[in-house]
């Protein structure tokens, strides 16, 4: 543990504070889950009837948790600037959102992504994916947030793990249960904003802390970006070149640029061109916990406007989850050097914790815990609502009992959500097992099942001759060749490895070769079969380029304009990778 941590305790003021927060959502969360479910579009869609700033909100207050606030900030104390590449190169999967699958999926009027696949492929599709939602989300990801969340309370108030995870799992859980998404949604929209505020005063109070009795931002940003390059004396620089061994076999190590050497096991900088293909469209398309918000949309505009507004936020996320880990490397090198590199990143998971308990006055301290905690509800809510989605249409009422009433859906989902809850909790207390930051725990788990979905969906709305056996293959070889690579390079030294075989040595680049071969085996497969049916490969499912339908509803005037809004979204993070490269900072 980071020294100084056992023995940190909260003021009476930082409890009330959070007391506060947990007050205020537990007014929203009742008053907007009041309304009757009387049918499953109202319980798992919310009526099919949110805005466009509820869509936007929601959809990255469900991505912020606790691997970004615990994880994340950790990661970026290890590996610097190039974190950052995970949320910017979301450009790439959310423009493909906004031009590509919305009017297809707004058009099919499906529920879930599940009954999506089913409708382009076959049965068989559908279920397989249900399934992998439904484990992927219990163990990739409630898990290890519950379990993230559980570090930060057992550090704050001194609980024991075991009753941080119940607690945060029972608190979180109960929106999920009691108001479906209606009431999730509007109680992430609130919690945004105190992340938003929470996570600014932690980089604020950092910089501040940085310049010393010059009291200045400005001052302290510029110390922060000369240390991290090891200009800030003779300590930094031997973080920095330890650093560089560790990570790339060599002393040299550029923490302020997002462009890293091939070899670089989190953030190569081929990635941030193919990552998305592999796992972007995954999580941002594929991933029902993500894009049932925008299924739950009001219409086209209003989710296309949504996923631009989660755009912007995503420009602003670096500087609440990454800049902190900057910031408590030009603090606190000796981390670095003086712990083994598997101990660093052990002791990473607490960078963000101990800021809060060095930097930030009483009573602020109770609004950063209630913004880690709202991190935390608004993820846990927001899974646990699309999962028990899942699982009732996709398993329970498609493969069970076809003529389920919406009642006795609702019922199913309400009753579901708790058992997944309790399963969640149970597995949160295996992944302390795991030695390691807890970001890139998540990450790994993402990229063993994603890539294979991804090639499918993609081949599937392209081209109208691939059909579901060609994708089941492809689903089929592809976790197989995920197994071979995890299995060799689990074995296999680092130093042993050389040339084409190092280039995949990183796991998106693993995902990214999974991905290519996938569509490889979908498309050959395919033609071993009889074309799809009429009705598989209708507009509404595939790309037609006689007749496209991907202009509609953009907006009428300029300041509603999609285009307008996603352009300078677009010229605003081209910008940031220009700024963040070896091109500027060397």
């Amino acid at each position: 543990m980071i020294e100084g941590l056992e023995a940190y305790q909260l003021h009476w003021l930082d409890y009330t504070a959070f007391a506060l927060y947990f007050v205020a959502i537990c007014g929203i969360g009742l008053w907007v889950g009041r309304k009757e479910k009387a049918d499953e579009s109202d319980y798992f869609l919310a009526g099919r009837d949110l805005p466009w700033y509820a869509v936007g909100g929601s959809f990255i207050a469900s991505n912020i948790s606790a691997e970004h606030f615990i994880g994340m900030v950790g990661a970026a104390y290890i590996y610097g600037i190039c974190v950052a590449k995970a949320e910017w190169s979301n450009i790439w999967a959310f423009s493909f959102l906004i031009w590509i699958f919305i009017p297809f999926l707004m058009a099919s009027r499906v529920f879930t992504i599940p009954e999506f696949l089913e409708k382009r492929f076959n049965f068989a599709i559908r279920q397989i994916f249900a399934t992998i939602t439904i484990i992927s989300n219990v163990v990739a990801f409630l898990a290890a947030v519950l379990y993230g969340g559980a570090i930060a309370l057992n550090t704050l108030m001194g609980w024991s793990l075991e009753v941080c995870i119940v607690s945060i799992g029972l608190v979180a859980g109960v929106w999920a249960i009691y108001g479906g998404l209606r009431s999730v949604v509007w109680t992430d929209l609130f919690t945004l904003f105190v992340m938003i505020l929470g996570g600014l005063l932690v980089s604020l109070f950092g910089l501040y802390a940085l310049s010393g009795t010059e009291n200045s931002v400005f001052e302290g940003f510029r110390i922060m970006v000369e240390r991290n390059q090891g200009v800030g004396g003779s300590e930094w620089k031997e973080a920095l070149m330890k650093a560089g061994n560790s990570i790339l076999g060599t002393d040299e190590y550029n923490r302020m640029s997002i462009m890293q050497p091939l070899n670089h096991p989190f953030a190569p900088w081929v990635t941030m061109f193919v990552g998305f293909i592999s796992m972007g469209i995954w999580y941002n398309v594929l991933n029902q916990f993500m894009i049932q918000r925008v299924l739950a949309a009001r219409n086209s505009w209003h989710a296309r406007m949504g996923i631009v507004m989660a755009g912007y936020l995503k420009i602003l996320l670096p500087v609440l989850v990454v800049m902190p880990g900057l910031i408590y490397f030009a603090m606190r090198p000796d981390i670095i050097i003086e712990n083994e590199w598997s101990k660093t990143k052990e002791l990473s998971n607490q960078v963000y914790v101990d800021m809060v308990r060095t930097l930030i006055p009483l009573g602020l301290r109770g609004l950063i815990l209630a913004a880690l905690f709202g991190a935390i509800q608004s993820t846990v809510n927001s899974v646990l609502n699309s999962t028990s989605t899942v699982f009732t249409l996709d398993i329970y009422k498609r493969w069970m009992r076809p003529n389920a009433s919406g009642k006795s859906l609702v019922r199913v989902g309400m009753i579901s959500t708790t058992v997944i809850l309790v399963i969640s909790m149970v597995m949160a207390g295996f992944v302390k097992n795991f030695e390691g930051n807890l970001f890139i725990y998540i990450q790994l788990l993402y990229a063993f099942f994603a890539a294979p979905f991804s090639a499918i969906f993609v081949l599937g709305i392209l081209s109208r001759r691939v059909n579901g056996f060609g994708a089941l293959w492809a689903v089929g070889i592809g976790f197989a060749i995920s197994v071979i690579l995890k299995i060799f390079y689990n074995v296999q030294a680092v130093g042993s490895l050389s040339g084409g075989v190092e280039l995949f040595r990183p796991f998106i680049m693993q995902a990214t070769f999974v991905w290519a071969c996938s569509v490889v085996v979908c498309a050959v497969a395919s033609r071993m079969r009889p074309a799809p049916a009429a009705d598989q490969v209708t507009d509404r499912l595939t790309l037609n380029f006689k007749n496209l339908n991907i202009f509609s509803d953009l907006g009428d005037r300029w300041y509603k304009s999609v285009v307008f809004w996603w352009s300078i979204f677009a010229i605003i993070i081209l910008s940031l990778f220009l700024i963040f490269s070896s091109l500027i900072f060397k």
